[in-house]
């Protein structure tokens, strides 16, 4: 073979490995994770359920401008989170595969796998493959502490996770000098603060760094060029910013008193007292105690390491201090790429702090999440100053060996964590599997039972409203039926109560309905087979007979302790809502425990058509 033959071989080869391949490594988990996840039939409920109904409606005359709903405001009056880009990312991919549950959840791998993508292109035009290589180190980290659970499902506290480190990096190139990136920066920010709330002080402050330095950089380069160029980048970003926000102004316009109204009222006035600066601090140190964060997560779910108290203060503090110190080496070496990731990371600390301090209420895990990526990019600029210092004060062989060794350990680092989430993918499961699994036994025999005209339906010509009395989670499978029911190609909806978290479009009130489609758990279940006129159409109870014992002694457990703590309120909802009982912070943790347990057991489900008149008759 020739010369010129073997070159563009050898130039492909090296294009594929350098480019391709860290890519492949991010991709390769998330398509094993939604091959499994095709094969779980999985049914949305709660959340799960609002947002493919948003995604659904999504290039319809019913497209959202809002986000889903959250803890904001009085129900039923309550706020959503700012915006409705996940539902618009999430819809292309969603209806291309098929619009079903399963849809979504690959949709969103598919997703997660280009904003990784993203991430990796943007390390290498930091500083070529090397800092790719670091990054995607990192990353699959990150991605392994955070579990495939997590990243494979679209719920909105979890979807801005990869689009924070996204946005993240973005700001680092911008700062060091890479303009063009600025769009990214705004697009990822703005797709975080619109999904989530709590991402909201953080987006602002990294947008305005950005647009800040890079108009700046703008005004007082004398390049004629280079300042046209930044004038440019800083034109289109500010121009993407105001059209990704349009549907949220847009809503502002069209109702009132509008989502952003009614997010301004409730964090300027919260009803309950904020954590405050001290408890913020705290909770944002902790997050930047690496070794609870990896450890914690051995089983691929975040949620172990975000239960509070967790985390340790001592070792958060030693990474800061370590940080610390090497911002002041890197100010002292004018390391530009250095000091670029360190403004970014030290400005990410400050606005997560203030951020954190406005909790109010329950600190749920899920509000300070975006704290874990800050920890390991501060240990990655500990690292990569540390190993600016000693490499010029080494000999040639003691420079190439301290090389070899960070080029193994980022080697080893890959691979463990490639291989880690490949075998977990292998047994990736969907979110709330037991509810989805309860409410998939009971949606064929309700569809059968409306097709057959019973209790008073009318097929698929009638308008069915859906209303449930759930003794464990507070009508998380209630929303999934409504979701089932009309993907099934049903006219359905619930009574005006439920407007905001199904939209205004499926309010069905009784007077208005063919007939009540009425679903029910446990103790309610007697209620309804006693009621004349509710045909009972579906009825299972997934538990083993060994289950049934065990949530028999919980229950017994649970009462006495109540009993005796005094709870005498909480006694009375065990069996009407097992749920109000969890979220008491007066019970204590290993009580907590016996609850979260009946919770997962759950008990019977079962679905009754009611004719209108029998159900206006009961009420």
């Amino acid at each position: 073979m020739s010369l010129s033959q073997q070159r563009p071989a050898t130039t492909l080869r090296r294009l594929v490995v350098s480019r391709f391949t860290p890519v492949a490594l991010i991709a390769v988990p998330f398509l094993f994770a939604a091959v499994r996840l095709a094969s779980r039939h999985w049914m949305p409920v709660l959340d799960m359920a609002m947002t493919e109904i948003r995604v659904r409606d999504v290039f319809t005359s019913r497209t959202t401008l809002i986000g889903l709903p959250g803890r904001i405001g009085n129900f039923p009056d309550q706020g959503s989170h700012p915006g409705p880009l996940s539902f618009y990312l999430l819809a292309p991919l969603y209806k291309l595969l098929g619009s079903s549950g399963w849809a979504l959840l690959a949709a969103t791998c598919i997703v997660s796998v280009a904003v990784c993508a993203g991430i990796l292109t943007i390390a290498r035009r930091l500083g070529g493959a090397l800092v790719q290589f670091g990054v995607l180190a990192v990353l699959l980290a990150l991605i392994n502490g955070f579990g495939l659970g997590v990243l494979t499902q679209p719920w909105n506290p979890y979807m801005p996770l990869l689009f924070w480190c996204l946005a993240v990096v973005a700001a680092w190139a911008v700062v060091a000098g890479d303009s063009a990136l600025l769009v990214v920066v705004v697009g990822a920010a703005s797709f975080c603060a619109q999904t989530h709330i709590s991402y909201l002080t953080l987006s602002i402050g990294i947008c305005g760094l950005t647009i800040g330095f890079v108009a700046y950089n703008a005004w007082r380069n004398h390049d004629a060029d280079i300042r046209r160029r930044n004038l440019r980048h800083l034109l289109i970003a500010v121009g993407v910013g105001a059209l990704l926000w349009s549907p949220v102004f847009l809503d502002q316009l069209l109702r009132t008193p509008g989502n952003l109204r009614m997010l301004k009222n409730h964090f300027t006035s919260p009803q309950e007292d904020t954590i405050g600066l001290r408890t913020g601090a705290s909770l944002m140190v902790r997050h930047l105690d690496l070794f609870h964060f990896f450890t914690a997560t051995g089983s691929g779910d975040i949620t172990v390491a975000a239960e509070w108290p967790a985390g340790s203060v001592l070792l958060g503090l030693v990474l800061l201090v370590a940080w610390l110190a090497s911002c002041l080496l890197a100010f002292r070496l004018r390391h530009r790429r250095l000091l670029a990731l360190d403004v970014v990371i030290a400005l990410a600390l400050f606005l997560g702090w203030i951020s954190a301090s406005r909790i109010f209420g329950k600190i749920w895990f899920y509000l300070t999440l975006w704290g874990f990526v800050l920890g390991p990019m501060m240990l990655v600029a500990v690292v990569w100053t540390t190993a600016v210092v000693v490499r010029p004060r080494l000999n040639g062989t003691a420079r190439t060996t301290m090389m070899r060794s960070i080029a193994g350990l980022l080697a080893v680092t890959v691979m463990f964590n490639f291989m880690s989430l490949v075998v977990r993918a292998t047994d990736a499961q969907p979110p709330e599997h037991r509810l989805s699994e309860s409410l998939r036994a009971v949606v064929s025999p309700t569809v059968g039972a409306l097709l057959a005209n019973t209790g008073g339906a009318t097929g698929r010509d009638g308008r069915y409203s859906v209303r449930w009395q759930d003794a464990y989670f507070f009508g998380s499978q209630g929303y999934g039926l409504v979701n089932e029911l009309e993907r099934q190609g049903f006219e359905v909806g619930s009574p005006d109560t439920w407007r905001v978290p199904l939209t205004s479009y499926r309010v069905i009130d009784t007077a208005d309905a063919t007939a009540i489609v009425q679903f029910a758990t446990g103790i309610y279940i007697e209620r309804w087979q006693a009621i004349e006129g509710a045909v009972e159409v579906a009825n299972v109870d997934l538990r083993t007979a060994e289950e049934v014992a065990e949530f028999n002694r919980l229950r017994t457990e649970v009462i006495t302790e109540l009993q005796q703590l005094g709870l005498d309120g909480l006694v009375e909802i065990v069996d009407y809502n097992l749920f109000g009982v969890q979220l008491d912070p007066r019970v204590p943790n290993g009580l907590q425990r016996k609850v979260n347990r009946m919770l997962e057991l759950g008990q019977a489900t079962a679905v009754f058509i009611v004719p209108p008149a029998a159900f206006v008759a009961q009420e």
